[in-house]
C-alpha cells in the first residue's frame, strides 16, 4: 500500500508520510484510505501526483473548504482508451489481437464469433492503449443477438477515439452507415482502417478512400491489413495523438481484462467455430464448472458445452466420441499455450433449447452489461 498524507496544504516531506495523516486541520479522513490504495493497486501508478477533493470526501470536517491529497510512488502517463468497431467478419479481433502481441480474442471465418466486450491492452514507454474489441454490428434475430449489437453501440460512447473498421469495398453496408451515425451522435473522434488490403490492389483503396470520404469526417483514414500488419503501426502512432495524461488504466504487464476462466471458455468456443458447421455452432456456450490448480502447477478444467438441439449434441459428440475429443485436444493445446503450464480438460455437451431466445439463459451465460 502506498503511503500517503491528508493536509489542507500541500504536503512537501521527502520522506514517506505515515500511513493515514490525522492532522487537527483535516480530522479523520473517512474516505481517503480509499483513493490511494484503489489509485496505486487497481490502477498501477508509481510517481508523486498532487490530487484536490473537496471537504466532502471528509465526514468529520468542517472547517477546510478543501484539502490536497498526496499520493506517493505512483506513476502518471498517457492513456486512451479506443473503441474498435465494425459488421462481423471484418476483422476486428484479428486487429486486436495484432496490436497487443498475442491471441486474447477468438477469432474465425464465422460471423458473430466475438459476443462480449473484449480489452486489449498495450502500454509503450509512457502511454497505454486501451482497445475494446467489440461484436459485430448486424440485424439480431435473438435476444443474445439483441445483446451483442447493444454492446457494438455503447462501446462507441464514453471513449476517447473510435476505429471503424471496413472492408475494402468501394460501397458503405447498412452495417456501417449505422456505426457511422452513432459514430456522428457520440462526437467521437474517428479513424477509418481500411482493412484486408493484402486482397486488392492499392488502386482499388482510391474509390474506397473517396466513398467513405464522402459519408463522415474522419479524423484519419489509414489502409492496414490485420492479417500481415501493414500499416498497423501507423494506425497505433495516430491512435498514440489521442493519448491524455492521465494514470495506467491496467498494470503494465497486462494484456486483457478477461479473466482466466472466461480466456478458457473462448478458447474451447473457438474450437467449436473452427470445427462445426452451419447454425451448429452459433447456438452453443460454453461454462466452465471447474478451474483448480494443483500443488505441481497443473490446472484442472470442466467445461460444459450448451447447444440448442438434441441432433446438434450429437454432432458435437461425433461418431465415437471423436469430434469431441477433437474439439477438446485443440482447446486444451491452447489453454496450455496461454496458461504456460500443463493442462486437464474435461468436456461434457449438455441442451438447453433454444436458449438465444432467452432472456435468463442469455444472462446465466455471461452475456450481461
Amino acid at each position: 500500500m502506498p503511503k500517503y498524507c491528508a493536509r489542507g496544504q500541500s504536503c512537501h516531506q521527502e520522506t514517506p508520510c505515515v500511513d493515514v495523516c490525522t492532522s487537527p486541520l483535516c480530522g479523520t479522513p473517512d474516505l481517503l484510505p480509499l483513493y490511494a490504495p484503489l489509485i496505486y493497486d487497481e490502477i498501477g501508478i508509481n510517481v508523486c501526483r498532487t490530487i484536490t477533493v473537496t471537504n466532502t470526501a471528509f465526514a468529520t470536517q468542517t472547517t477546510a473548504e478543501k484539502a490536497t491529497v498526496q499520493v506517493l510512488d505512483v506513476t502518471f502517463g498517457n492513456s486512451t482508451v479506443t473503441t474498435i468497431a465494425g459488421r462481423p467478419n471484418v476483422g476486428k479481433s484479428t486487429l486486436t489481437n495484432y496490436l497487443v502481441g498475442e491471441k486474447i480474442a477468438i477469432v474465425s471465418n464465422k460471423p458473430q464469433t466475438t459476443r462480449n466486450r473484449i480489452c486489449g491492452i498495450v502500454t509503450r514507454g509512457d502511454t497505454q492503449f486501451v482497445f475494446v474489441d467489440t461484436p459485430g454490428y448486424h440485424r439480431a434475430r435473438t435476444k443474445l443477438g439483441d445483446y451483442m449489437v447493444n454492446v457494438a453501440r455503447e462501446s462507441i460512447s464514453d471513449v476517447d477515439l473510435t476505429i471503424l473498421v471496413v472492408e475494402p469495398i468501394a460501397s458503405i453496408g447498412p452495417q456501417e452507415e449505422g456505426l457511422i451515425d452513432k459514430i456522428k451522435s457520440s462526437h467521437c473522434p474517428a479513424i477509418l482502417a481500411i482493412n484486408k488490403i493484402d486482397t486488392v490492389e492499392k488502386d482499388a483503396l482510391l474509390e474506397v478512400i473517396a466513398v467513405y470520404s464522402q459519408a463522415a469526417a474522419f479524423d484519419a483514414i489509414i489502409p492496414i491489413s490485420a492479417k500481415t500488419g501493414d500499416g498497423v503501426e501507423d494506425l497505433l502512432e495516430t491512435c498514440g495523438k489521442y493519448a491524455e495524461e492521465s494514470p495506467f488504466l491496467f498494470p503494465e504487464d497486462v494484456t486483457t481484462d478477461q479473466p482466466e476462466r472466461q480466456v478458457m471458455a473462448e478458447i474451447i468456443r473457438e474450437k467449436l467455430l473452427w470445427c462445426l458447421d452451419r447454425e451448429v455452432p452459433h447456438g452453443t456456450a460454453v461454462e466452465i464448472t471447474k478451474f483448480s490448480e494443483r500443488d505441481s502447477g497443473i490446472i484442472d478444467i470442466d467445461a460444459t458445452i450448451y447447444c440448442e438441439k438434441a441432433s446438434h449434441k450429437g454432432i458435437i459428440i461425433g461418431k465415437n466420441g471423436a469430434m469431441l475429443k477433437k474439439i477438446s485436444s485443440m482447446a486444451r493445446a491452447d489453454c496450455e499455450k496461454f496458461m504456460g503450464t500443463k493442462v486437464f480438460l474435461t468436456t461434457w455437451v449438455k441442451v438447453k433449447e433454444n436458449w438465444r431466445d432467452s432472456d435468463f439463459l442469455v444472462r446465466n451465460f455471461g452475456y450481461s452489461e
